[in-house]
């Protein structure tokens, strides 16, 4: 069995449009209003390639270098922080076409692909929230 390798990417400040449309909805729909900032992160575990492989898949298809930020791990302190990914047997566009896309790069077989959208919430929140 090969290593599975994991990278977060997110958008960079100025580009994380989704993120504030989703702190707004959560703070006028849910009331959340103690929620100070959202992170919101796309993970991608890949499975099949060597390191160069999958650093050249980062740079290329996961991730758009002028507009996102890419890291190996992710600081969760002072936050709640949960991830939303497909079940098994679900069909995962993302991760499909990640797969086709790193197979026509390399020449070579498709890697398997699992993604998930990773939420970092900041704020007094209660347990009761």
């Amino acid at each position: 069995m090969s290593e599975v390798l994991r990278i977060f990417v997110e958008k960079r400040d100025g580009f994380a449009v989704e993120a504030g449309h989703v702190l707004a909805d959560l703070k006028e729909t849910l009331g959340l209003d103690s929620l100070s900032s959202l992170r919101l992160f796309n993970r991608y575990d890949v499975e099949g390639l060597n390191k160069e492989e999958f650093s050249a898949a980062v740079e290329t298809i996961l991730s758009e270098p002028n507009v996102d930020t890419v890291c190996e791990s992710i600081d969760t302190d002072m936050r709640l922080t949960f991830a939303v990914e497909y079940l098994p047997g679900q069909y995962d566009q993302r991760a499909d076409s990640a797969a086709q896309c790193i197979a026509l790069l390399t020449g070579g077989e498709r890697p398997k692909v699992r993604t998930a959208r990773v939420y970092a919430l900041e704020g007094e929140i209660s347990d009761a929230e």
